[in-house]
């Protein structure tokens, strides 16, 4: 039988989770299947195949060699025939055990079929294989005979403490620009291109307001999404529930989540690998193993194993490619043990500072989780470092009020955390804001229409011609009604931070004129938009046809199996019903189906037959 025709069988009975587990792992495009032949095809395409050896360690890839190789010598090996052959070829013992996990492995995958625990790996992955050396990757010689480099170089006797400060010193660096990261997305979402990366605007808006280069933006924020901090919704990155409940968290717990999903990610081998060697260099040795033991890995593997080595020096897991105390345990022990060697290490959190006659508040520390969050709702962060600052100004006491907040809630706030009480520049500043805070109200149309939904209205006449007049909310289109009133067709929210980012006196009002509470509240959904995963939907319409012994979806699956067969020149055992009942078995070489009919050779009666389809019980592999 042609391997077409057997893995398309295969696929049809694999249940769905199973074939689900088997797209995703080979990241086959659903596009263009129309039925279990094309997904055949697709799976044994050559370029699938190499794509998929690309990622396997090297004694997977020598057990499918070897099975390529003795299939052709005596036919489908057993597990012992495999470990014999590899025990030869390497020199060492090689027990049919291991064989049979890398097998299972290998079969998940949809690279080897089994029966009766003999194995047969497909055409297209004997052949893919057979033609490495041509290109420079090992024969199966060269995968069984290689030896393993020394993994690690050991770590030199050095202080200690110099590498677990620097280690810290990172982690907090990473830590505090990643909250500078979310809290920026919660205010404002960062735009994704459609090829991919943050629209230029907004990456210079996030490397200003965490401090870093252009450059590093993508890569916190690629550890932002593997920790589930944030995602990407309608176009935009947000910050999602997880990542609002990470800000609440002390500095030890943030370092928790981006180290614990960091390790989670961590391919096991590798994993394994770090793990006995918890106190040794990961430089060139780490890269020198890591290209032994997946010899095709190529630009893939260089990537993956960078981006981890990259992360793991950002995070403090390990400094100058040597682990940290936390590192190291979080290697050996898990994610606990680590957090709490590296909280030991951080600096630590304090909930008072110091109010300047300037309107800056100066933090001797990293604050509290509590205190960060309520002083970010009144005054806007300046620096963020190990003593970070914040200025209050007549905006940031209108953005706090719009929140809820009041002159005597914020006054209170203040002189609770203030080490130096509070300056009279600042007392005034608060009382100021407060006394002219809603001369501008914002609320929802009682009878909305496309082009009316909101509106603005002021006693000020002459703020409301301002608000006219600035370039920076003409994209709102007002329209006047009156004096002290202007309409707008965007919703309340809309508009209403709008005018709080023009730093204007802006209140929210209900129907019934009352002030209403405010907060920016834009995070992603923890489920994607509703839609249509296009893997499932494949396999739905694969499933459409019904069962094989439905007739009409038997009669076409009949066309397709025979199709691959002329197509393989697959000799086939071909079981026709005859008029009396009874069943007859034709040896044919099939060579085209018409009109209803299968034309095929017949070898062994030297003639040419036509069989009605109609008439065809079933085939199988020719006898």
């Amino acid at each position: 039988m042609s391997d077409t025709l057997s893995l398309a069988t295969r696929l049809r009975a694999m249940d769905d989770t199973a074939l689900v587990a088997a797209l995703r792992a080979r990241e086959i495009s659903p596009s263009g299947i129309k039925d279990f032949f094309d997904l055949a095809e697709a799976f044994l395409d050559r370029a699938s195949i190499q794509q998929t050896l690309m990622r396997l360690d090297r004694e997977t890839l020598a057990v499918l060699a070897a099975i390529g190789q003795l299939a052709e010598e005596t036919g489908p090996p057993a597990a012992t025939d495999i470990a014999t052959r590899l025990s030869a070829l390497s020199g060492r013992e090689v027990s049919p055990e291991s064989v049979s996990d890398r097998v299972s492995g290998a079969t998940t995958l949809l690279l080897v079929e089994s029966e009766t625990q003999r194995f047969a790996a497909y055409g297209s992955v004997r052949d893919q294989l057979r033609s490495w050396p041509a290109f420079g990757l090992p024969s199966l010689a060269d995968l069984a005979l290689a030896n393993a480099p020394a993994a690690l170089e050991p770590v030199p006797d050095v202080d200690r403490r110099f590498i677990d400060r620097l280690g810290a010193e990172r982690a907090f660096a990473a830590i505090t620009a990643i909250t500078e990261l979310l809290v920026e997305v919660e205010r404002d979402p960062a735009r994704e291109l459609a090829k991919g990366g943050v629209a230029l605007p907004d990456s210079k808006r996030l490397a200003h307001a965490m401090s870093v280069d252009l450059e590093s933006v993508a890569v916190f924020l690629a550890v932002a999404d593997r920790a589930g901090l944030v995602a990407r919704e309608t176009g935009s990155w947000m910050i999602t529930d997880s990542g609002a409940t990470w800000l609440q968290r002390s500095t030890g717990a943030r370092w928790a989540t981006l180290g614990g999903a960091w390790f989670e990610r961590l391919p096991a081998d590798i994993r394994q690998l770090l793990g006995e060697r918890t106190h040794a260099l990961w430089g060139a040795g780490l890269r020198g193993y890591i290209d032994w033991l997946y010899p095709a890995g190529g630009d893939w593997m260089d990537e993956r194993i960078g981006a981890y080595t990259r992360d793991a020096e950002l995070l403090g897991i390990t400094a100058n490619q040597a682990p940290t105390g936390p590192g190291s345990l979080l290697l050996a022990d898990g994610i606990r043990p680590a957090e709490q060697a590296m909280t030991a290490l951080l600096p630590a959190e304090v909930e008072q500072v110091y109010l300047q006659h300037d309107l800056s508040v100066v933090a001797p520390g990293p604050l509290t989780p509590r205190v960060d969050a309520r002083l970010r709702s009144l005054a806007d962060v300046e620096s963020r470092a190990l003593a970070s600052s914040y200025r209050v100004s007549t905006s940031s006491v209108n953005r706090a009020m719009a929140a809820g907040e009041t002159a005597e809630s914020i006054l209170e706030f203040l002189g609770g955390i203030s080490l130096t009480g509070i300056p009279q520049p600042l007392n005034y500043l608060i009382g100021e804001a407060s006394s002219r805070y809603g001369q501008v109200r914002v609320g929802s149309l009682a009878d909305p229409r496309p082009d009316a939904r909101s509106y603005i209205r002021s006693d000020d006449e002459l703020l409301i011609g301002t608000i006219l007049v600035d370039q920076s909310l003409s994209s709102l289109g007002f329209e006047r009604t009156s004096a002290t009133r202007v309409q707008s067709r965007f919703p309340l929210d809309v508009v209403f931070w709008s005018l709080s980012d023009a730093r204007y006196p802006v209140a929210a009002e209900d129907a019934a004129g009352e002030i209403v509470a405010l907060r920016r509240q834009r995070h992603a959904k923890a489920v994607a938009a509703a839609g249509i995963n296009p893997v499932d939907a494949l396999i739905e319409r694969l499933r459409l046809g019904g069962e094989p012994e439905d007739e009409e979806t038997g009669h076409a699956w009949l066309i397709r199996q025979l199709d691959a067969a002329i197509k393989a020149k697959t000799p086939l055992t071909v079981t026709v019903t005859m008029p009396n009942g009874t069943l007859v078995d034709y040896q044919l070489e099939p060579t085209s189906v018409a009109g209803g009919r299968l034309r095929g050779r017949d070898n062994r009666a030297a003639i040419e037959r036509t069989l009605p389809l109609s008439r065809i019980a079933g085939i199988s592999p020719a006898k």
